[in-house]
């Protein structure tokens, strides 16, 4: 479960996909989880990156079947896979495998068009105890180490 605290924004579950209005919307949650293991050449590049610093995106879990009702609200306005909208300031995610996850949070207008303000973070879901994550491949680096080398 994500929740997040609005400041100075309105959500505005009646008036999702009109007309902006000045300070009110909904929010654009967005979750990926970082490949188990990066090409040493990917990680690089994210890490001199000016603008994409630790963006190894992997997959989308903004699907309904991830993301529940606001990944059904995603399928309807054709969004699934990119961002899950939420009316509401929290969501619920459900069957997430082990491994490192990336959250953005955006502030949208009504018509679904993003503002300048977002949160991002990371997390860690750990597996069972001696069911760690399997070796990578030669010549790929394991997203644990990729995580440490964005912080």
């Amino acid at each position: 479960m994500v929740k997040v605290a609005v400041e100075n924004f309105r959500l505005a579950p009646r008036q999702f996909g009109r007309e902006p209005q000045l300070g009110e919307g909904h929010l654009r949650f967005r979750l990926n989880r970082v490949p188990d293991c990066v090409d040493p050449v990917k990680l690089l590049h994210a890490i001199n990156s000016p603008i994409g610093k630790g963006r190894l995106i992997g997959a989308s879990f903004d699907y309904a079947q991830y993301s529940g009702p606001n990944g059904v609200l995603a399928e309807e306005i054709g969004t699934a896979g990119s961002y899950s909208p939420g009316t509401r300031p929290e969501i619920y995610y459900h069957g997430l495998r082990p491994g490192f996850y990336r959250m953005i949070v955006n502030l949208a207008q009504n018509n679904g068009a993003t503002t300048p303000f977002h949160a991002v973070t990371n997390f860690q879901i750990l597996p069972h105890p001696g069911h760690g994550p399997k070796p990578c491949a030669k010549g790929k680096v394991p997203s644990a180490k990729a995580a440490a080398s964005l912080r």
